[in-house]
């Protein structure tokens, strides 16, 4: 993201209050994001990141994996950033064309769809609980097998979901409780994409 120097003050602050914390510093930078993009510092107790989640993502989209979002609101907030690093291709679950279904929703069917047509996909589930509940369901019957998902939808239906995915051996990032909303999924989002750009960007640069 492009930053303000207000920006930078805003984190400074984060910095100066967030205390003792047991976070990588690359983790600390998606952390930090979180908390920057909702003002709450509980995050920094909720946020758990499976082992080598950074790496397998930032690698993921270095090699342009399709990203795969739950509601537009995901990719709005994340389209700028890739657009202007990795240009991974961005499709939308609620924009994939689909028959209706009377037992699922239109997020879960879509996702569904889209997990299906790419299953080493990056996935961002930010709002839609049922969502990310079709996904660890195809990744339990062992259909796909994503290169990341990051899940922090609001559960207070079908909670489990979250602790499902952090069962699972897929890279993933989440938040621990019932809290979670799309501006966090695109706060990793971007934080990871600015690791990520850290570490292939030159490359990629070098290499044009």
């Amino acid at each position: 993201m492009e930053w303000h120097v207000t920006d930078a003050q805003s984190l400074a602050i984060i910095d100066s209050e967030i205390g003792d914390h047991v976070f990588s510093p690359a983790e600390y930078e998606i952390v930090r994001r979180v908390i920057y993009a909702t003002a709450d510092f509980e995050y920094k107790s909720l946020i758990r990141f499976s082992e080598r989640a950074l790496q397998a993502g930032a690698a993921a989209l270095a090699a342009r994996t399709t990203i795969v979002v739950d509601v537009p609101m995901v990719q709005v907030g994340i389209t700028y950033d890739i657009q202007n690093t990795f240009a991974n291709p961005v499709y939308c679950s609620m924009e994939a064309l689909t028959r209706p279904q009377k037992e699922k929703t239109r997020a879960a069917w879509g996702i569904e769809t889209l997990a299906k047509r790419y299953p080493e996909g990056i996935f961002v589930i930010g709002q839609a609980q049922t969502a990310l509940t079709a996904l660890v369901d195809l990744i339990e019957a062992e259909e796909i097998r994503p290169a990341l998902i990051i899940g922090t939808p609001v559960g207070f239906v079908n909670g489990d979901a979250k602790a499902r995915l952090q069962d699972s051996l897929v890279p993933h990032i989440t938040i621990e409780s019932r809290k979670g909303n799309a501006v966090i999924a695109a706060a990793i989002v971007d934080g990871l994409v600015d690791l990520a750009w850290q570490a292939y960007g030159q490359d990629r640069n070098r290499g044009s």
